[in-house]
């Protein structure tokens, strides 16, 4: 095999508060733990059966650490892009123990805020993204067009840059 992908991706719920702490130099780590779950029913009985699964995130990423410090809280719906590590540590007795986790570092970690608590939205590492319909820029580098008027007409006219590609291909 040419190469591998170590690629997590992941829609829950927080399942309490995150935990924030910082290394020695100052720089925040976020931990919270994320569940999925998965429905259905039951072929014998028909009753509605529900398995969820618990995920431990590690955020170093500072910016998306940030975000998970302001504005994740507990039940707070989440997208996010990891990788998984596993490490090995000793538990009090001496024994080995080891942890699997979703990382979240450098450009390749995605948070996204699904649910639109907060007023931020949420942030991706490395890739320009935002929470797009939370006031983030659009496609085009321009910030989204606001009513200014509550009966949701604008009395400014529309903008003179067509996002419409015009061509001459004929579907």
């Amino acid at each position: 095999m040419a190469g591998s992908v170590n690629k997590v991706i992941l829609i829950g719920n927080v399942g309490a508060d995150p935990e924030i702490r910082r290394t020695q130099d100052g720089r925040p780590i976020a931990n919270l733990r994320i569940a999925t779950s998965e429905t259905w029913r039951d072929r014998n009985s028909g009753e509605r059966r529900e398995k969820t699964e618990w995920h431990t995130v590690v955020v170093f990423n500072e910016g998306l650490c940030k975000v998970v410090e302001q504005y994740v809280k507990k039940g707070a719906k989440l997208y996010i892009e990891g990788a998984l590590q596993t490490r090995k540590w000793q538990d009090q007795n001496g024994n080995d123990r080891y942890s699997t986790e979703v990382v979240l570092q450098g450009f390749n970690s995605t948070l996204t805020m699904l649910d639109g608590r907060g007023e931020g939205g949420g942030a991706s590492g490395g890739r320009g993204q935002g929470g797009y319909d939370q006031g983030g820029y659009d496609d085009y580098g321009t910030p989204p067009a606001r009513s200014a008027q509550p009966s949701g007409r604008s009395s400014s006219p529309a903008p003179s840059f067509s996002r419409d590609m015009d061509d001459d291909i004929p579907f």
